[in-house]
């Protein structure tokens, strides 16, 4: 058979299930056709799309509030373009690969990452290194509030990055006006004011220069700015309240009245605050990190999405699975699945994990959840056996999946023999531990949730025709389960939504249940 007209570097980042020919485990052969329909197949979701040359090179990368509908324009008006650099911008795809995110906000923030890695010839405007807005507390005795786009290692606290500069401002507005820190450039340690300047007068400065505030008044200032800064706005509106009550237990009302605007302002703010979790800088660079994954497990691709699973149960009991995903080296909390354990019985963590994983992706295969590049399981190498065969009953072989052991953190791979192990204090090796123990606190936390809901749960509920409200009604009425089982079958049909045949069915029930107990 003829090989087909281009060649293409096979960098997809997500696993498709389309036609290719393969020449090596990173390359493969598209027609132009095939390439159109790939493009279709792209989600209606935020994320970052990546275009390749012949040559596999990434000449353009892009975000989008929905993949599909804006990849898909660039074909719609290829010949249609004015601009020469978009004609041969379309003229010189030859793959695309893609990177869904949660919000357009987190796609904004992974381009401009990626333009900065990768330096795409058609990309303008952020290869210059541009950066974010950072908020940065310094690190002096009496701290201030500015804004930054470079982080240093001065000690200082820095907040971002923010991708609206706007909201930086309206932020410092609101700190301005409520949690006020100085501003000034004076050095406070050398010399003390007699007077505080007007800011004070506006209340908009503690006047840490004229004494009119201790250290330890001001740092606690500090740490509510921190907090507001961080996210952590419920928190930090539950200490203004126990400050509130105080003041006006003292009578201080003004001050109470003060501290009652604050809350109703950071109420509002936080509701409209979007920032990105940090990336450390150094070896726990995220890219690194996961670079360094992907060359330890001999991944075929980059491992941006991580699913990771566990089961958590009671002697068998209200057997519940979890899968987590991480994105990027983060958690997407908004992507976690608990599933219920239907076909297992008794105590059987390994077919319960293999229920899980199939269960998972056979939504995949349906379109609702996307692939992951990686899957790491919670245990040794049973459940990677269990968890693996459901995949190949799933056709989906190409998925690397792991467990990861936690006794001596090993690493089991499928087809190898022995386990691997990393130093403790390898960053991949810290990432995999993040997923294993994250989906071990959701799996604990979900069986917990299950077993206090069956326990709140009355033996009525079980009973065609009983739901919560009559189970209720029937214990306020006769006070037990144990009292409605001597209550003659008639009596009980006399009570406003039961009947005879109602009536029966619970007396049956309750008989039963008394000669198993």
């Amino acid at each position: 058979m003829a090989p087909p007209e281009c060649l293409l570097r096979h960098t997809v980042l997500s696993y498709t299930k389309r036609s290719a020919w393969a020449i090596d485990e990173r390359t493969i052969f598209l027609t132009r056709e095939e390439l159109l329909r790939h493009v279709k197949s792209f989600p209606d979701k935020p994320g970052v799309y990546l275009m390749h040359d012949s040559d596999g090179k990434v000449i353009y990368v892009g975000k989008a509030k929905s993949l599909k509908k804006r990849v898909s324009s660039y074909f719609r008006h290829a010949d249609k373009f004015a601009s020469p650099r978009l004609r041969k911008l379309v003229g010189s795809i030859k793959d695309i690969s893609t990177i869904r995110t949660d919000t357009e906000i987190e796609a904004l923030i992974l381009e401009n990452r990626l333009i900065k890695l990768y330096q795409p010839f058609f990309n303008v405007d952020l290869k210059m290194n541009e950066r974010y807005a950072y908020i940065k507390i310094t690190s002096e005795k009496f701290p201030k509030a500015e804004i930054t786009r470079y982080k240093q290692n001065d000690n200082a606290v820095y907040i971002g990055p923010y991708v609206r500069v706007f909201e930086v401002r309206e932020l410092l507005r609101l700190i301005e006006r409520y949690l006020p820190l100085r501003s000034c450039s004076s050095d406070i340690d050398a010399q003390n004011k007699e007077r505080p300047c007007m800011r004070y007068a506006l209340g908009r400065c503690q006047a840490p220069c004229a004494g009119m505030c201790t250290e330890s008044e001001y740092k606690d200032r500090v740490a509510d700015v921190i907090m507001l800064l961080q996210g952590h706005g419920a928190e930090l509106v539950e200490r203004l309240r126990r400050r509130m009550d105080k003041a006006a237990q003292s009578l201080d009302f003004e001050e109470a009245a003060r501290l009652r605007d604050t809350i109703r302002a950071i109420w509002r703010v936080s509701r409209q605050h979007h920032t990105m979790p940090d990336i450390p800088t150094g070896q726990e660079n995220f890219w690194e990190t996961l670079n360094s994954l992907q060359e330890i497990l001999k991944l075929p691709l980059l491992p941006w999405r991580i699913d990771g699973f566990d089961i958590s149960h009671t002697s068998g009991n209200e057997t519940v699975g979890v899968v987590v995903v991480f994105e990027q080296g983060y958690p997407n909390t908004s992507l976690y699945r608990r599933f219920n354990i239907r076909d297992v019985e008794g105590i059987d963590d390994f077919r319960s994990m293999k229920e899980v994983v199939k269960r998972r992706y056979s939504r995949s295969i349906e379109g609702e959840e996307p692939l992951p590049q990686l899957i790491l399981v919670d245990g040794g190498p049973v459940q990677l056996e269990f968890a693996s065969s459901a995949l190949k009953e799933l056709d989906l072989i190409n998925i690397p999946i792991i467990s990861l052991a936690k006794e001596f953190e090993e690493i089991y791979i499928v087809g190898e023999d022995k386990p691997l192990r990393l130093e403790r204090t390898d960053s991949a090796l810290r990432l995999l531990q993040s997923v294993r123990d994250e989906a071990h606190r959701y799996a604990i936390t979900s069986h917990r949730s299950a077993r206090g809901r069956n326990l709140r749960r009355s033996k009525l509920e079980d009973i065609a025709g009983i739901g919560r409200a009559k189970a209720a009604m029937l214990i306020t009425r006769f006070g037990s389960a144990k009292a409605i089982s001597d209550v003659p079958e008639e009596e009980l049909a006399s009570v406003p939504g039961i009947g005879k045949a109602l009536a029966k069915r619970i007396k049956d029930h309750l008989s039963e249940a008394g000669k198993t107990e």
